[in-house]
């Protein structure tokens, strides 16, 4: 009688093998899962506990349609307004800008041309992995509920049809599955969404979750059922010297045979204490979930007012803007609360008497990078592996990130080149 899969991996890779995971969130879990799943040894570490930060609040789109790098020219003459505008879809608090005018260099680097398609290229290598990946998961975590294939729509309100059109075969010559849909079209879709729509790009081949804490305490639950262990234990630094292991906040000291970093935003100390210097910086993401219903069967993202609208299974989720402001300062109620007006004029029947006290805010920590790419792959200290910086698509690539660091920290090469991704770029 033959082996099932993960018996052979644990016979072949031998497992008396001790793995630290650093990071509860989506990213940490699964790859801590397909670590335990290939025989090692595994125990994830978080101050705060499973999904306590952006994991729990994001938008839950597996937006694999979103292949283009933040660090577009075109934003460029938009910028000024942008920033200065303390409401405006994209902001850097004024005590911050100093701190972030280093990897806002570095993101200018990255509008050039050569730059831009490299960086393209290695998205969308990623995203082409990601819904199968996302999907073998749910199945294998028997929680398939928690991945909603009907695609998302990116809705206009602009009459220029040129505009539609021109974003409709941006998408469609990068290889995007879309379709573009008349006003009519789009209600015939979506019927609770606004008159005022003119029209929308429909992303086929995308998914949502309805409930994106779910899907972490799913995997979760997963790992403790196959042996593996989750505390709730914050990480100070890596032992110094030789040895591999941690300090953590206590002063305990923890010994492994390997380690790696999931730690999301928090991630730039612990990369520099294991041989590398990462330009991570910190967008911090608003959301406000209301408890209506929307009635729609799919985020729905506006191209005018730049933010989403995601069905779920505790009400609507609204979310989409950007603060440059790091890790410390205090959320700022009034970008979760300036999303409802938004809401109302895409959902006018389903959000005119909703009202944002009814709703609940919320801010999480999105770990970015000028290039819009993740941090996959070995550090400069041996043993010790990282999957951080995943910026607006942790959720989009968190199964894949599983399967592509298992298979390298098990010592096999992954199906997809690791290169572009890997911290050394940075040198």
């Amino acid at each position: 009688m033959e082996e099932n899969n993960d018996a052979q991996e644990n016979r072949r890779v031998q497992m008396h093998k001790r793995v630290i995971v650093v990071g509860a969130g989506i990213v940490g879990l699964c790859c801590a899962l397909d670590l335990r799943r290939k025989g090692f040894e595994v125990t994830v570490l978080d101050r705060e506990g499973v999904a306590a930060g952006a994991s729990s609040g994001n938008a839950g789109h597996f937006a694999t349609e979103q292949v283009f790098p933040l660090a577009d020219p075109a934003m460029l003459p938009k910028l000024p307004g942008m920033l200065l505008d303390p409401l405006g879809p994209f902001r850097i608090k004024p005590a911050y800008f100093h701190r972030a005018l280093p990897w806002f260099m570095r993101f200018l680097v990255n509008m050039l041309p050569s730059r831009r398609k490299h960086n393209g290229e290695a998205i969308a290598a990623l995203n082409r992995r990601s819904i199968a990946a996302t999907q073998a998961l749910v199945d294998f975590c028997g929680c398939p509920e928690l991945l909603v294939l009907k695609g998302s729509l990116l809705v206009f309100e602009t009459r220029d049809k040129a505009v539609m059109e021109a974003e409709y075969h941006k998408y469609a010559d990068a290889g995007v599955a879309v379709r573009l849909l008349s006003g009519d079209e789009v209600r015939q879709l979506e019927p609770s969404l606004s008159p005022a729509i003119t029209g929308a790009l429909y992303f086929t081949e995308v998914g949502h979750t309805p409930d994106p804490k779910a899907l972490c305490q799913a995997v979760a639950a997963k790992l403790l059922a196959l042996g593996g262990k989750i505390e709730q234990q914050g990480v100070t630094t890596l032992l110094p010297g030789d040895g591999l292991g941690l300090v953590c906040d206590s002063g305990e000291l923890l010994a492994t045979d390997k380690l790696l970093i999931a730690t999301g935003a928090w991630s730039k100390p612990l990369a520099k204490a294991a041989g590398n210097t990462v330009p991570l910086d910190t967008e911090r993401g608003y959301h406000l979930m209301l408890p209506q219903q929307s009635g729609l069967g799919r985020p729905v993202a506006s191209f005018d007012r730049k933010f989403i609208i995601t069905p779920m299974t505790g009400g609507t989720c609204l979310a989409g803007t950007v603060e440059f402001g790091g890790l410390e300062a205090p959320m700022s109620r009034e970008r979760a609360d300036c999303l409802l007006p938004h809401a109302k004029a895409l959902l006018p029947k389903v959000f005119n008497d909703a009202r944002v006290e009814q709703g609940e805010r919320w801010m999480g920590f999105r770990p970015s990078l000028p290039d819009s790419l993740p941090v996959l792959g070995p550090s400069g200290k041996a043993g010790v592996f990282f999957a951080f910086g995943h910026q607006h698509l942790g959720l989009t690539w968190a199964a894949v990130t599983g399967e592509l660091i298992s298979t390298l920290m098990a010592g096999d090469e992954p199906e997809l080149d690791l290169g572009p991704y890997s911290a050394n770029r940075f040198d």
